[in-house]
């Protein structure tokens, strides 16, 4: 184990986050907040920690698979841990679990919150707490990545456990190249939603919060309804991008290399956008004559639909109160989430076609034992060891969902609420259903529940085995 490369890349990561809190610190010198020492401070504590690992470089950068997944698993706990220094030296949340539990939802694009009163708090701070959202969407480690080589060519495996879905691939040769061009293509989308959303009449402050917290998917807003009170028009802007950042980014790479039949051609996309329309079309006949109009009513349905199979978390309208056949939609995409290789949390579209053809190739396989069929999307053959690598992934993400549900249950909410709470931290979407949708909060929870759902939404955002590894003897041997 290569403890003092693990040790520079911490250091890097936490330089880094002071340099990003930056921006947090001059939208409190503009709006002449006094909030802006704590982030000034937690700046400092970044820089001192930083510079402290990172004094003596590691003579050898080889890294291996066990080392990028550690690497990136404590990266991110370290992220999240300096990251909500500035809430609580402020006095904005006063108790370090619950800042801890802000954090870790900004950084892992979830959206939850214990916060009661969203509005209360200075411009500067929720400048920070949604600018965690822009930067965990991509993957702080991904950008590190487009600028300094860490770990010489062997650093595919930091993006591997970054990254989301069952593979990652180069887009171009170098693994800096593919995270270089990552960045670009989410920069691009970032600029043109912020355009837009200035169009629609919308303030900059808000523009750029909304941006942060679509891009990110992660749903952090600025006011208690979230997106209830902005128009229409913003609010369809909104719900355009956010399925947009649900796309896996290989096919923005493809419509920019110009081959656009392999781009429209993929099967994953196709999937995807058909059950964000199936979606909205049973949702919308469901809940008819709740809203006014027909336009009213799919536009809802779509923004909810939107929100939830993203795992963005914003809300329009209070879906807790809708029929039980449409939560029950909305429950479902809260599991299948967004394609792989976009910003969006989930169990993944691309994992939920390969189980769905494991499982008819198996029934082939049964009507037809001496036929041989293999399985391939868009032409590729599926490797056993992907489909391998799905079914323990699936085997995890369950173990991991029922135990946290066995202790999130001691505070003896209602099941709804002990499910869906699990399911939207897990699945890093944000609202749940009753005591947690919504129109709620997890502020309500024991600190126990809470410091679950913290390692839940680092487990959903990483993929669950970058942080089950931190719990095997194996990682630790030398």
């Amino acid at each position: 184990m290569n403890y003092k490369l693990i040790r520079y890349i911490l250091g890097w990561v936490l330089i880094l986050e002071a340099g990003l809190m930056l921006p947090a610190l001059v939208v409190a010198l503009i709006y002449w907040e006094r909030e802006g020492f704590a982030l000034l401070s937690g700046m400092g504590f970044c820089v001192a920690a930083g510079l402290l690992l990172t004094l003596k470089g590691p003579r050898k950068k080889t890294m291996h698979a066990r080392e990028g997944f550690l690497a990136v698993a404590l990266c991110w706990i370290a992220l999240s841990a300096f990251g909500a220094l500035p809430f609580v030296i402020a006095g904005a949340i006063p108790n370090y679990i619950d800042a801890l539990f802000e954090t870790v939802s900004g950084f892992t694009t979830t959206g939850s919150t214990i916060l009661t009163d969203v509005e209360s708090m200075p411009h500067c701070l929720l400048f920070w707490r949604s600018f965690t959202h822009w930067i965990g969407g991509m993957g702080v480690l991904v950008f590190i990545m487009s600028i300094l080589p860490l770990a010489g060519g062997d650093n595919m495996y930091m993006m591997k456990a970054e990254s989301t879905g069952p593979s990652v691939g180069k887009l171009v040769p170098k693994v800096k190249g593919t995270a270089g061009l990552l960045y670009r293509m989410y920069v691009a989308l970032s600029l043109l939603m912020l355009v837009l959303l200035l169009i629609g009449g919308m303030p900059l402050f808000d523009s750029l919060i909304t941006v942060f917290g679509t891009a990110g998917t992660g749903g952090f807003g600025i006011f208690n309804d979230s997106m209830a009170s902005y128009n229409t028009y913003l609010q369809v802007v909104t719900t355009l991008f956010m399925i947009l950042f649900g796309v896996n980014f290989s096919f923005y790479y493809l419509l920019w290399k110009k081959k656009w039949k392999a781009a429209f051609g993929m099967t994953e996309v196709r999937i995807y956008l058909l059950i964000i329309l199936a979606s909205i079309v049973l949702i919308s006949v469901n809940i008819y004559g709740m809203f006014d109009g027909v336009l009213e009513t799919i536009q809802q349905a779509a923004f909810q639909v939107a929100t939830i199979i993203t795992t963005t978390g914003f809300a329009t309208t209070d879906f807790n109160q809708w029929p039980a056949f449409s939560k029950t939609i909305l429950v479902l995409l809260m599991c299948i989430g967004a394609c792989a290789g976009s910003t969006g949390g989930g169990i993944k579209v691309q994992r939920i076609m390969i189980l769905v053809r494991s499982i008819r190739n198996e029934l082939d396989v049964i009507l037809h034992p001496h036929h041989v069929r293999k399985q391939k999307i868009d032409g590729h053959v599926i490797e056993q060891s992907t489909v391998r690598s799905v079914n323990v992934f699936l085997v995890a993400y369950a173990a991991v969902f029922a135990l946290s549900l066995l202790i999130v249950s001691i505070d003896n909410y209602d099941f709804t609420t002990n499910f869906t709470a699990v399911a939207a931290t897990l699945n890093n979407i944000g609202p749940g259903l009753e005591v947690v949708g919504p129109t709620g909060n997890f502020s309500g929870f024991s600190y126990l529940s809470k410091l679950v759902m913290i390692f839940d939404m680092l487990a959903g955002r990483l993929e669950v085995y970058p942080m089950l590894i931190l719990f095997s003897r194996g990682t630790w041997r030398k």
